[in-house]
């Protein structure tokens, strides 16, 4: 089932560009990666999938709801975290959410029966007392999610929630995360690249405003990367190993690895035949094969390269 469905979505500014002819669908239950670099785009569909702002043409769906014909009710299944995190620093943290939920319509009981769940799953509840602009970047993250997941939407949007945070606050959010997709459908725009490797189960790509691909991390590593590559790590003279991995037919070249003397990262024209013949050279020798293994591209690598040849194909 499908959660969202983005159709030929188009936004332009006067004459400035914003997205172009975007169209994608995101499952129920999934957690989404927008990836793509500064000023792409990836903010101006986040506002128009959340009614902020309507698009220059084409249209989208939140749980079957067109965001153009019934942008109310598309509001109700959605939790939306922007960019800056509209948050009032000179309030409590309980009494920030209080106020929100009175804005959704939420009272009594259920009012503070959300309040109470929403401050335990952001690990909110021993700071719920305490001034938000007192808190780290980290807990005012987590007052933002805490925020957008008060009415319990279907659908979470996150615009760069990571964003300025220290390396501890980013795997605490990122662990937050995950835990939310197991109860709803999350979109993760980010243009950090491990962030979305680490927590999503699809990417898209977008580019200049249009998109690049969509696919898992694993799939367009296989679509993508050619040559395959098998980290070989053995125990000896590393000339004399080198020497003898590259008499194995198939090989292209062997590479030092960067993790240690040891370690050799070894292209070849053909993958697990390869794995084999290497080991058995190194066996064959008075060396000791500790790992081999074959080395998938980084997400890093497949965005380099989707950018490359999206560029290549339109300067044609």
């Amino acid at each position: 089932m499908l959660a969202i469905e983005v159709d030929h979505l188009t936004k332009y500014y006067s004459n400035a560009r914003g997205v172009i002819d975007l169209s994608f669908s995101v499952n129920k239950g999934e957690i989404m990666g927008f990836l793509g670099p500064n000023g792409s785009g990836k903010t101006t569909t986040m506002r128009m999938l959340t009614c902020f702002f309507p698009p220059t043409s084409g249209t989208a769906r939140i749980c079957g709801l067109d965001i153009l014909k019934k942008p109310l009710e598309v509001r109700r299944k959605l939790g939306y975290l922007p960019e800056s995190v509209p948050l009032y620093l000179d309030m409590p943290v309980r009494n920030y959410l209080r106020f929100f939920a009175d804005v959704r319509g939420i009272a009594g009981r259920e009012r503070a029966a959300r309040i109470d769940e929403v401050l335990e799953k952001c690990s909110l509840t021993h700071v719920a007392h305490r001034l938000i602009g007192k808190l780290s970047k980290g807990y005012r993250q987590r007052v933002g999610i805490a925020q957008a997941l008060l009415h319990d939407p279907e659908v979470l949007i996150l615009d760069e929630p990571t964003i300025g945070l220290d390396p501890r606050q980013i795997i605490e959010i990122r662990g937050l995360i995950k835990g939310l997709g197991a109860s709803r459908t999350v979109i993760l725009s980010s243009h950090i690249l491990s962030e979305v490797s680490a927590v999503c189960d699809r990417v898209i790509i977008i580019r200049e405003g249009r998109l690049v691909a969509v696919d898992t991390p694993h799939n367009l590593m296989r679509r993508l990367q050619q040559t395959p590559k098998i980290l070989v790590r053995a125990q000896g003279p590393a000339d004399a190993i080198a020497q003898a991995l590259r008499k194995v037919p198939g090989v292209v070249s062997v590479e030092p690895g960067i993790d240690g003397p040891d370690a050799f990262i070894v292209t070849t024209e053909e993958s697990l035949p390869a794995i084999n013949s290497l080991a058995e050279a190194v066996c064959a020798g008075p060396w000791r094969l500790a790992e081999i293994r074959p080395v998938d591209m980084t997400l890093e690598e497949i965005f380099m390269q989707l950018v490359a040849d999206d560029t290549e194909a339109r300067s044609r």
